[in-house]
């Protein structure tokens, strides 16, 4: 019983199955380990036994589930097959889940979609066999200069070793360098040099493109190879997103319009009688100086004193921002409203259809709010980060 309550509080779960072998004997919920005291017990004195398990085939309709589980007044049915074999577990979670976020990107199985970031260093190879071993959708080759050997030959690698994983290769702001990952083999790219709001890379080393000028020139180079790219970094307000799709992107990554999130890292701070998030970038010395930091994003020893550091990046805060889903929800409606006033039916047709038109400063100016003061702030406009 111990073991059970162990693996429960660390893996968030409150029900586990019971089997002998592969033969399903039993299971466990959090009302079995309520209020226990033996803890050195074996669970067969707690658990629901074979003969009152509530069980259905693999296959079964939703209704026979959901009818099930409200007859029973239960939270969890077990998929059995032959010889009680167990399947898999459904439980009223996983109902309600579905019904809360019906868009959430999930792979054939049902799970949510999941990626990770390597670098080029030494224990890449390790990584790399650890997450693909651990079932990752997607690997992204993730280093602030991507056109460079180390990435190119480590996408390349990647690729032979595991040919059904897809890999992302990046950051990169040029044509000739997304040319040079897709006949690596990445399946996607990631263009991105200075634009985010805690980068210091185009002052600190004079190098990098506007994001919008590179989203375009890496889309004109990948247009026959139907390789997608991702616009990384730079985005601040829903039209930002709109922006970078007209231009060619197929999806954004956002960081900074995130940090201050609740599901965000990082503890709620108080500061002169508001709230905020502490932020940083993953080249600030913060980030790079922590063992097994990002010091091998930006080509650093890792080993090198905090003072011999070469920061690209700095640690900031921003204002605390509440949940995700709000953040979300506005962003998924200032797309919308982009493609509506551009007669664009689809991301697709928007990434083609809209035209980009030059603005000087006054017109810049002129956009954002102006000879006002705002009394009440919009849930997707924002003067202060």
């Amino acid at each position: 019983i111990r073991e059970v309550i162990e693996l429960t509080r660390a893996m968030g779960i409150s029900g586990v199955p019971v089997v002998d072998g592969k033969r399903t004997v039993g299971i466990v919920t959090h009302r079995d380990l309520r209020f226990e005291t033996q803890l050195d017990a074996p669970v067969s004195t707690v658990m629901t036994p074979q003969d009152r398990l509530v069980t259905v085939r693999e296959g079964a309709p939703e209704d026979e589930v959901l009818g099930l589980l409200h007859k029973h007044r239960i939270e969890k049915v077990l998929v059995v097959g032959d010889n009680y074999k167990l399947l898999g577990m459904i439980t009223a979670k996983d109902f309600q889940k579905a019904k809360d976020f019906p868009l959430s990107c999930k792979d054939s199985a049902g799970a949510l979609r999941v990626g990770a970031a390597v670098g080029t260093g030494a224990d890449t190879d390790d990584r790399v066999d650890a997450l693909v071993g651990a079932g990752v959708d997607v690997l992204v080759v993730d280093t602030a200069h991507g056109h460079s050997k180390g990435v190119i030959d480590r996408v390349r690698r990647v690729k032979q070793t595991y040919p059904d994983v897809q890999v992302i290769g990046g950051n990169i702001a040029t044509g000739a360098a997304a040319a040079a990952l897709v006949d690596a083999g990445a399946d996607g790219v990631k263009v991105g040099i200075g634009p985010g709001s805690i980068c210091t890379t185009r002052v600190v080393a004079g190098v990098g493109v506007p994001q919008i000028s590179a989203v375009a020139e890496v889309a004109e180079a990948l247009q026959k190879s139907g390789v997608p790219l991702i616009a990384d970094g730079g985005i601040r307000y829903s039209g930002d997103i709109a922006k970078a799709i007209v231009a060619g992107a197929f999806s954004v990554m956002i960081g900074g319009l995130f940090a201050g999130t609740e599901e965000s890292p990082g503890e709620v701070e108080l500061y002169q009688g508001r709230s905020y998030k502490s932020y940083r970038g993953m080249g600030s010395v913060g980030a790079m100086g922590q063992s097994y930091g990002s010091s091998d994003r930006y080509f650093q020893d890792a080993n090198e004193e905090l003072g011999k550091l070469v920061p690209e990046g700095i640690e900031g805060r921003v204002s605390y921002k509440g949940s995700l889903l709000a953040i979300v929800h506005q962003l998924i409606g200032g797309v919308r409203a982009a493609m509506g006033y551009t007669g664009s039916a689809s991301i697709d047709e928007m990434r083609v259809k809209p035209q980009f038109v030059r603005m000087t400063g006054a017109g810049i100016k002129e956009s954002h709010v102006h000879d006002v003061a705002i009394t009440k702030e919009a849930p997707n406009y924002r003067t202060q980060s």
